[in-house]
This record gives C-alpha cells, structure tokens and sequence, in this order.
C-alpha cells in the first residue's frame, strides 16, 4: 500500500510517499480503506519532533509512528476474529492517535472500540475534520460545566480547526462568542456567527479589561494571572493546545489543585476519546448545532505541502488529505 512516511524528525521534506505492507490485523482490529484524513498540531509537533515531551511519547532519537494522522474516515475491509461491531462495508471515522497514529496511509489497522460509524450525511472529507478538532472544541467547552445562556465565552486560536466547531457549538447555547486570531481570519469567524473578533496581533485579550465566563485557549502562552485576569469571578479558563513548558505543567498539576479553593476554575481539559463522544459528534454535525470549516484538500502524494499549509499558519479551519 502506499503511504507518507517519514524516518526521521525534521520539516514536511521528510514526508515521502512509499510502498509499505499493508498492516496485519490482531484479533480485535479491522483493516480500514483509508478515504481521507486531516492534519493536527500533534501531527507537526512529531514530524519536527521539537521539545522533550514530543520526544518521550514519539522517540528520543527516530520516530517510533512513521506514518503520522490521528483523524480518520473509511471504510472497512476485513475484521479480526474477535470483532463484532463492524463488518465489511461499513462506513467508519475516529482519531487513531491512541492506536499509533497512521491514518496518512491507503489502509490502516485500528481497535474496533475506537471507531464509530459515519453516517450517510457526512462526506469522508467532513468525518475526517471531526473527531479530534470537535471533541476538543466540545470537551474543552464542557469543562467544570457546559455553556449556558447568554454567558460571554472566548475563543483563542479561533481560526484553526477548533475554533469554527467550539464557536457554532457556543452561539448553540445562545452565548455571546469573541473569537482572537490573526487578521485574515476575523472575517471567516464572523460567517459563522462570532460576536466580536479580536485581532492578536495588535490586541492582547488579557490586557483589555473585558472579563469572560468561559475561555478556551486553543494557543495558550501567557502566565496564569494573565488568564485569571480576564475571567469572571467565577469564570473557567480551559487550555487546550499551546505551551508545553512551565505553563502546561502549572494548568496540568497547580491550577486544578488551587481551584478547588477558588470560585475561578483553571486547567487543562483532559482529552478523551470514546465511540459515544464521536456519536455525539455526528449527530451535533447532523443538526447543524456545529459546523466544520475546511480550508483545503490535499491528495496523499501532495502532503508535504499540506504540512507546508499548515506551518504558515495560514489555513482557515481544518486540513484534509484525500485518499484516492
């Protein structure tokens, strides 16, 4: 089959397309037909294998998963002998990361529990841009509480692939929504429903006396008190994606502890993955309660461009490869 591998860490130059062996399958895996995928941050952090973090789960040294994609969408092939959900035909999406990524392939073999199945309404490229981008959006909203009418929520990093999906989900519980991303970015956030938009680039969101009852922070960089600053005080502040040094460490280990003592809830959202959150999902898509903003479609021989996309940081929501 073909593949994007890649052998060792550096920029999209190191992704080739190659002929690999089709991946066997264990008892409780099937095979699936791989028809599309779309790129992650993870993604690129592992391909440049860039901070000790990265290192400890990909490989110190080379890169443990050669072939990268956590999101997925296609259809199975065969089954294992101890499988009874699925069976051939069957149109299937999830994110794969935690079955060793590989989704950037013709063929994948992946856990039979952590697939869920596409329906009919969603095309192959719209289940790939959801399970992890909408879960994070869904998850991170939900933390220490779901969103409620008419609280004021802020979204950091809104113009990626989270943020489209966590600000339609929000206007959805009839909040007051600001998005914060780049300038060319604000007027694809206003189409789907931002209240207001912050440019980062001249504004700095902790510095302009606005106080938020939720912020999810898709690129969190700032200190602690920068955050607490721009909360209410009973606001949540939930990290999703940003710093992996003293900060991430502090919203993993301090700030959950310190909130047990204060009415301002802070951390980072503890990320999961199940077949239920990802049913959930595809009935909120179904319903038009979130939406998925696709910026472009690569083909798998073109993805060390789509990488190239992606590091310019110039992609309006999500990024998918096409597996023809």
């Amino acid at each position: 089959m073909k593949a994007a591998v890649y052998t060792r860490y550096g920029g999209p130059e190191q992704l080739t397309l190659a002929d690999v062996a089709t991946p066997s399958l264990k008892p409780n895996q099937v095979l699936v037909r791989v028809k599309a995928a779309s790129i992650n941050s993870w993604d690129v952090d592992m391909l440049h294998g860039q901070g000790m973090l990265i290192r400890l789960l990909s490989g110190w040294l080379t890169p443990r998963y050669t072939i990268l994609g956590s999101d997925v969408a296609g259809v199975v092939e065969t089954v294992g002998s101890a499988c009874h959900d699925w069976k051939p035909g069957d149109e299937v999406f999830g994110d794969i990361a935690s079955a060793g990524f590989s989704s950037f392939a013709e063929y994948v073999a992946v856990p039979e529990k952590i697939l869920a199945r596409k329906p009919a309404s969603l095309t192959f490229h719209e289940a790939a841009a959801l399970p992890q981008a909408g879960l994070l959006a869904i998850q991170g909203l939900r933390y220490h509480g779901d969103v409620q009418v008419g609280q004021r929520v802020l979204i950091n990093g809104a113009g990626g692939g989270v943020g489209p999906m966590a600000l339609t989900y929000a206007k959805s519980k009839c909040a007051h929504v600001t998005c914060v991303d780049r300038t060319e970015k604000l007027e694809m956030l206003k189409t789907f429903g931002a209240d207001a938009c912050i440019d980062y680039t001249t504004t700095d969101y902790t510095r302009t006396g606005q106080r938020y009852d939720k912020i999810l922070d898709v690129i969190a960089w700032r200190t602690a008190r920068d955050y607490r600053s721009a909360l209410t005080p009973n606001g949540v502040f939930a990290m999703i994606g940003g710093s992996v040094g003293g900060l991430l460490f502090r919203m993993m280990a301090v700030e959950p502890l310190l909130s047990k003592f204060r009415s301002q809830k802070m951390g980072i959202m503890g990320y999961r993955v199940t077949r239920e959150g990802l049913e959930e999902l595809a009935q909120l898509y179904a319903q038009k309660t979130i939406r998925v903003a696709i910026d472009r479609v690569f083909a798998l021989n073109d993805i060390a461009n789509a990488f190239r996309h992606f590091e310019s940081g110039q992609f309006k929501g999500k990024i998918v490869i096409d597996v023809p």
